[in-house]
């Protein structure tokens, strides 16, 4: 069988054919073609030709013009569309006329930059021409360095090593800055968010040092296909950048299945899980001999599915014996980060020579590594954003003439949500990339490595950041500078950059230490926010897979000593939240709804944790956490409901309650006791009993809890004690039975509102948090805030604003597909026990809130001092249309960011 026979198979297979929500078949399309530039150095053309290239496609000769030119090209095209060649046609040509001309090569991870090594010597090879390209990163020998740093002609390295390895140490690269007239950044579209906003300012602090050594590069980059790649890189660069995206290059038909597993239990709204349908689906394609990348969320579902497949695969084709050629062992492989180098090496040579027929992977594998002929794509749940979703799919059918790839859904919401809008999936990306460089947290701590680097002068700014000044001013006034002869001096003895993660928002962060053999080896690194939940004592923390306890932790010190443990179990941390707003940025009546976005703190603190048992889910215990309250200044964008749409949707008897009931046969008595120990007077607002109308009594602990069953159990005896019972009025009961239907309907919208704003944001769910209020302390009414987890933030909250709408029907649209009966994890969030209706009324309130006509803009300019010991930090104003074209229609004009 091959791979068409596979595909025809399962179109035959009703099981399969049920659980296909789209089978789109992407058209052959032939190439578009340019000749070769006639100022192209012809070594070059000669090189291209004995390789079997006699012609560009028309978006690399688009790219190799504009950079031509002098023009920074930032180039979007899908992946193994040859953009490769759109840098290094333009870099070598340049090396060979120019013998001091030095070139840059970021990449994301080292595994690209191996890649890209290969890819330079190989052409270098074919030219006939020694060309000293040389990779320069952690795993680089000590003894190679010093060479490398003095002749190297293209110097191919990552984000990480820049910032800590090589900008501070410049003096010993003198000849790369010197010379230097490129800086290539690949995979640009993977540097949003926290990570982006860092690259940002690293590559700040590389435009000011090429300065000093009287050197202005330009930049080529490259991106996936996203909303807005020009002005991403633009972002990053703070330069003017020309788009290549007309693709030229061939494509051969790949059928794209999204495919949503069987419910379980449709109630529930369960369904089987996407690790187990990769599991037979993948089976399918390896027995017929397709060679198949199957990938995989997290660490530990890799290695889960490669054994299920190693099992699976040993049952339906009996191999050699373990550690002879084509053992299951050897023919189907794991990839993820924690692979040492080698191994890593030998799967990817095992895949391009076709020994290794499967491999199952995270998205270590999902950048442009030279991987082989791939024939299958399996992806085991939605990877985070469509743009990787078509970089993992484009992993197979790089080289071979038909490829297919599968997208089996996870339960989430956001998962359910693109599986079942395929519309929405295979049309124009919607994401943006979202960064900020001047997130004063950030960029605060890039100033001070740029100050160790290169004195600050009086009144020199970074970048386009609009507040150096009086940041360098609050750091000499902190003694971390020193101001003298118009300069900002660096005062301490440490290393700045050392200090600095490029994928935090702080620097502070706890290190965690393995001393289960004695010895002390730090496997891992958690945020100061994040540490009271993940790492306090008695915490599981599982790291590659392998389980470990927390035996101590040193708040103070910002160190956690774990041993390694087998258990059967997890933990999981209870958390109170609590959010006091700062500074409203931009509000708006929009709808039934006020929207509004701005800058917020975040008190957060772990009360107790549970242990929770794998696969079964059962808690196994309870301990308590006594760590000191956390603390983060973040933006956040939150929605809330007038009081108008919350009588109208009493009125419309959604949210009546049952107030009467059967509550068992000792209930009114019981009823008559509550009245009496109350007064006769409401306990809410004190209105006694009127001649001819009783109060109600309330459970506080509602009475459908208790599950009672008349005839069958006894359970209204405990419902009805009279510490449960509480005296309302009339009016006080409705309105506290409302209240817990509102609290029902509102977490509902939060919980769907964390899952689809992840579609939009290019962010991954655990970047923001939600905060459900059934009366907010600031708006006065019930509110939804969606805050980031990032200090200062990165721009999610104000693109939300924006997006509000979008959001809401997004929201709608999962809820409303889901078959479960009253919300589950795919909607709305597990049933709520608080409302029997609460995925009913949950649809309602969208509903209302997007029907109710109107939006009404309430603009409040606010400048407010909120960091503290920096003073006056005014909001700056963002680009007129004039200078930028507006990304969001409708937005108003001279709106206001803070930094």
């Amino acid at each position: 069988m091959g791979l068409n026979d596979v595909l025809q198979h399962l179109r035959r297979s009703p099981t399969f054919m049920r659980g296909v929500t789209a089978w789109k078949t992407l058209p052959a399309r032939e190439g578009r073609y340019a000749e070769f530039p006639t100022a192209l150095d012809y070594r070059l053309r000669d090189a291209l030709r004995a390789r079997g290239i006699e012609r560009l496609y028309t978006h690399q000769a688009a790219s190799i013009a504009a950079t031509a030119r002098g023009e920074n090209v930032v180039v979007v095209t899908p992946t193994a569309s040859g953009k490769t060649l759109c840098y290094n046609l333009p870099v070598l040509h340049t090396l060979l006329h120019e013998a001091n001309a030095r070139a840059l090569y970021l990449f994301p991870t080292k595994a690209l930059a191996q890649d890209q090594l290969h890819e330079l010597e190989t052409f270098a090879k074919a030219l006939g021409v020694g060309i000293r390209a040389a990779t320069y990163d952690g795993d680089t020998p000590a003894g190679l360095r010093r060479t490398i740093r003095s002749q190297a002609q293209i110097v191919i390295t990552n984000p990480d090593m820049l910032h800590t390895g090589i900008l501070p140490h410049h003096t010993k690269w003198a000849a790369l800055f010197t010379g230097l007239r490129y800086v290539v950044v690949d995979e640009v579209h993977t540097y949003r968010g926290v990570f982006g906003s860092h690259v940002a300012n690293v590559l700040r602090r590389l435009k000011r040092i090429c300065a000093f050594y009287g050197s202005h590069p330009q930049f080529i980059c490259c991106s996936a296909t996203i909303a807005n790649p020009q002005e991403l890189v633009e972002r990053l660069v703070e330069e003017q950048f020309t788009l290549v995206d007309n693709d030229g290059a061939p494509r051969a038909k790949k059928p794209f299945i999204l495919y949503n597993p069987p419910l379980v239990n449709r109630d529930l709204g369960l369904r089987r899980s996407p690790v187990l349908e990769a599991k037979r689906i993948a089976g399918e394609f390896l027995e017929a001999g397709v060679q198949t990348i199957v990938f995989a969320r997290a660490r530990l579902t890799t290695e889960v599915l490669l054994t299920y497949l190693r099992d699976e695969m040993s049952k339906r084709t009996p191999a050699p014996e373990d550690g002879a050629t084509g053992s299951v062992k050897e023919v189907l492989r794991g990839y993820r980060g924690g692979y040492l180098p080698q191994q890593r090496r030998a799967i990817e040579q095992g895949l391009r020579q076709g020994t290794v027929r499967g491999v199952v992977a995270t998205n270590a594998l999902e950048l442009g590594i030279d991987i082989g002929e791939l024939a299958a794509c399996v992806m085991t749940g939605y990877p985070g954003t469509i743009a990787s979703a078509w970089q993992q799919a484009g992993r197979a059918g790089r080289i071979s003439e038909v490829s297919a790839a599968v997208l089996i859904a996870g339960g989430s919401p956001l998962d359910q949500y693109v599986v079942t809008h395929p519309r929405y999936f295979f049309g124009r990306s919607p994401e943006h990339a979202l960064v900020n460089p001047d997130n004063l947290a950030i960029c605060t701590a890039h100033i001070q490595c740029a100050a160790f680097e290169l004195p600050f002068r009086a009144g020199e700014s970074f970048g386009r950041f609009p507040h150096t000044g009086e940041v360098l001013d609050f750091l000499a006034e902190a003694g971390v500078l020193h101001r003298a002869g118009g300069a900002f001096h660096w005062m301490h003895d440490s290393y700045p950059a050392e200090a600095v993660s490029l994928r935090t928002g702080t620097s502070e962060n706890f290190v965690i230490l393995d001393v289960t053999d004695g010895d002390e080896r730090a496997i891992g690194e958690v945020d100061v926010f994040s540490a009271p939940f993940l790492i306090h004592e008695e915490a599981i923390y599982i790291h590659e897979g392998q389980s470990y306890q927390v035996r101590a932790l040193d708040w103070e010190g910002r160190i956690a000593r774990v041993q390694a443990v087998n258990t059967d179990y997890y933990t999981t941390a209870s958390t109170s939240v609590d959010v006091q707003v700062l500074a409203e940025l931009e509000r708006a009546v929009d709808g039934g709804a006020t929207k509004a976005h701005g800058q917020v703190l975040i008190s957060a603190k772990a009360t107790s944790f549970k242990k929770v048992k794998l696969y079964s889910h059962e808690t196994l215990g309870w301990g308590e956490i006594n760590l000191p309250e956390q603390t983060m200044q973040t933006t956040a964008y939150w929605l809330s409901v007038s009081d108008e749409m919350i009588e109208r949707l009493r009125r419309e008897g959604i949210w009546v309650a049952d107030l009467t009931g059967y509550r068992g046969p000792n209930w009114e008595a019981q009823r008559q006791r509550a009245r009496e120990r109350d007064g006769f007077r409401c306990q809410h607002c004190g209105a006694p009993e009127k001649p001819n109308r009783q109060h109600d009594v309330h459970h506080l602990r509602p009475f459908r809890k208790f599950n009672y069953v008349p005839g069958q159990n006894e359970a209204y005896l405990e419902a009805n004690r009279l510490e449960n019972l509480t005296t309302l009025c009339r009016s006080c009961h409705l309105r506290a039975e409302a209240a817990l239907m509102m609290r029902s309907a509102l977490g509902g919208l939060g919980h769907l509102l964390r899952h689809v704003a992840p579609l939009h944001l290019m962010c991954d769910p655990r970047d923001i948090g939600v905060i459900v209020e059934p009366r907010s302390s600031f708006t006065r009414r019930p509110t939804i805030t969606i805050y980031e987890k990032i200090p200062a933030g990165v721009g999610f909250s104000e693109e939300m604003y924006r997006l509000h709408r979008t959001l809401l029907k997004a929201a709608h649209d999962v809820a409303a597909r889901c078959p479960c009966a009253n919300g589950c994890p795919a909607c709305i969030g597990p049933t709520s026990e608080e409302s029997e209706n609460a995925k009913a009324n949950t649809l309602r309130l969208i509903e209302t809130l997007l029907n109710s006509q109107g939006a009404t803009h309430l603009q409040d300019n606010i400048r407010r001092q909120i960091y503290g010991r920096i003073p006056e930090l005014t909001p700056t104003d963002k680009e007129t249309p004039a200078e930028r074209p507006d990304p969001h229609p409708g937005q108003r004009a001279g709106a206001k960011r803070c930094p």
